[in-house]
């Protein structure tokens, strides 16, 4: 410990020295006594300028490689081709636009840094090369703005007829998730009746709800559409599953949706990645209090003939609890006796 706090005595005693030395170099430059000190202390800048181009790019592009695998996951869905697409395209026009206009911002100090013998040009205006470095990112952008619009409509438009619908909810701190039954139709819901036993608010006097029944996990079959209603409970959330490429907001009294097609099963998963434990998952990526960091729900992708087993397998919230049935409909009281 007290080795350290030497160390940082001396970097900062070191430091102190060295801004006295600049100090002084810079008042003598403005005075004009010495043009000697301002060209040796200008190459010296310029040379580091280089120094930190060439150091930074090394570790930029190292890091980049080393980490390369924890940030490209595998895809697992069939619009995540597509937006890895639009990523990497998105990525490798601004990146080498990003690399040239550094390079040349750390060259340039070096190529005209101070020299008596240099005398500045005036270049006044080119409007050739206005209109280009204008009309050029102005195309570029709109290209990649159309890519990205036409990727989200397709994903957010109505899904296909035979998607398999899943709702699902979110509120502080966890989510749940609702499937209709054999109708294929989810109930209507009602926050005014949110209870302690009907933490969904659904509406039982629509008979489209009756058999709808609940999960634990979200369970989906490989190869086939499946929609997924989102909707927040108390505050703003985010449905995000990063394999499947999927994020969409779960916004209070604004329902939204999301529809896509899985394309590997979390058995295949595993196989694929060599990590018996794996799990698809839903985080949600908006803070949302305290306990943001416990809102985690397990994504089991199945064969579709193992999904609609389960399917069949699952009894509905009456049937679980036939006290929500009280008061309502002979169908729905026939329903919980059974």
């Amino acid at each position: 410990m007290y080795g350290f706090l030497i160390g940082v005595g001396v970097l900062l005693i070191f430091s102190i020295i060295w801004m006295v030395y600049r100090i002084q170099t810079l008042v003598s430059v403005v005075k004009g006594s010495d043009k000697k000190i301002a060209s040796g202390s200008n190459k010296i800048n310029a040379i580091l300028f280089i120094v930190f181009l060439v150091g930074t790019g090394i570790l930029m592009f190292w890091y980049s490689i080393k980490e390369f695998h924890n940030y490209q996951l595998p895809i697992a869905s069939e619009h995540g081709v597509v937006t890895d697409a639009l990523f990497w395209w998105t990525m490798g026009i601004t990146g080498i636009v990003f690399l040239v206009t550094h390079v040349l911002l750390f060259i340039f100090p070096y190529m005209y840094r101070y020299d008596v013998k240099r005398k500045a040009s005036f270049y006044p205006d080119n409007n050739k090369l206005e209109i280009i470095w204008t009309a050029v990112p102005g195309l570029v952008l709109t290209g990649l703005v159309i890519s990205g619009w036409m990727a989200w409509s397709d994903i957010t438009a109505p899904a296909p007829e035979n998607a398999h619908v899943i709702e699902i909810m979110g509120y502080q701190f966890a989510w749940e998730v609702r499937y209709p039954g054999k109708d294929q139709v989810l109930g209507d819901y009602d926050y005014r009746l949110i209870t302690a036993t009907n933490s969904h608010g659904i509406d039982f006097t629509d008979k489209n709800a009756i058999d709808d029944f609940p999960s634990p996990v979200v369970k989906i079959p490989k190869g086939e559409p499946v929609l997924f209603k989102i909707r927040a409970r108390d505050v703003l959330h985010s449905v995000f599953a990063p394999h499947m490429r999927l994020k969409m907001d779960a916004v209070p009294g604004m329902p939204t949706r999301f529809w896509f097609v899985p394309t590997k099963t979390t058995a295949e998963m595993r196989e694929e990645t060599g990590n018996p434990e794996f799990q698809y998952e839903i985080a949600c990526t908006e803070v949302c209090g305290n306990g943001h960091f416990s809102m985690k729900k397990i994504i089991e992708v199945v064969e579709p003939e193992e999904y609609q087993k389960w399917y069949a397998e699952q009894k509905s919230y009456i049937q679980m609890n036939p006290a929500l049935a009280a008061g309502h409909s002979s169908e729905m009281n026939k329903l919980a006796e059974n």
